[in-house]
């Protein structure tokens, strides 16, 4: 801001005493620091919406470069997706002109064994994980100060209240 030293203050100070007077000079230099005060909130106040518009411009550029990455995996996906398909198309009409039911009567014939066993259906676990039981000791939760029970909140502060020192 101002480089003002030690002597450019005493100097600037008595000329402000000889021309305002000692009555009304701590007045005077109240406003003075109000008025600087206000300065150097409002520049702040600046210097930060200026921050705050470049750190949105950045996010913004950042915004565009995702959404193109974005758009060029996605291209590439359905790109890959025509391809697999395609060349899926290609092995199902079959190999040397057979198609695939020929070949999986084919392969029924072959011996193999056509039929399978189900899939076993899904069954729930029986766990209950409120009936579960802990395995550590109570002495080792007491001392750790592990709750083992619901308290109030007025029980909680009366707890924790700080002791009084003539009690």
């Amino acid at each position: 801001m101002i480089d003002l030293g030690i002597s450019k203050m005493a100097l600037i100070g008595a000329v402000a005493l000889i021309v305002i007077g000692p009555e009304k000079l701590p007045r005077v230099a109240r406003t003075v620091g109000t008025l600087l005060g206000k300065a150097q909130r409002y520049v702040s106040d600046v210097k930060a919406e200026v921050n705050r518009a470049m750190d949105l411009d950045e996010l913004k550029k950042m915004k565009e470069t995702v959404e193109e990455a974005g758009r060029e995996v996605e291209k590439g996906i359905y790109t890959t997706k025509a391809d697999f398909e395609k060349d899926w198309n290609d092995v199902a009409t079959g190999l040397d002109g057979s198609t695939s039911a020929d070949h999986a009567a084919d392969h029924a014939s072959s011996g193999a064994a056509a039929w399978s066993p189900p899939p076993p259906e899904y069954r729930r676990p029986d766990k209950n994980w409120r009936l579960k039981r802990g395995a550590t000791p109570q002495w080792y939760k007491a001392r750790q100060g592990v709750r083992r029970q619901v308290q109030s909140g007025a029980a909680r502060v009366a707890r924790y209240r700080p002791r009084r020192p003539g009690a």
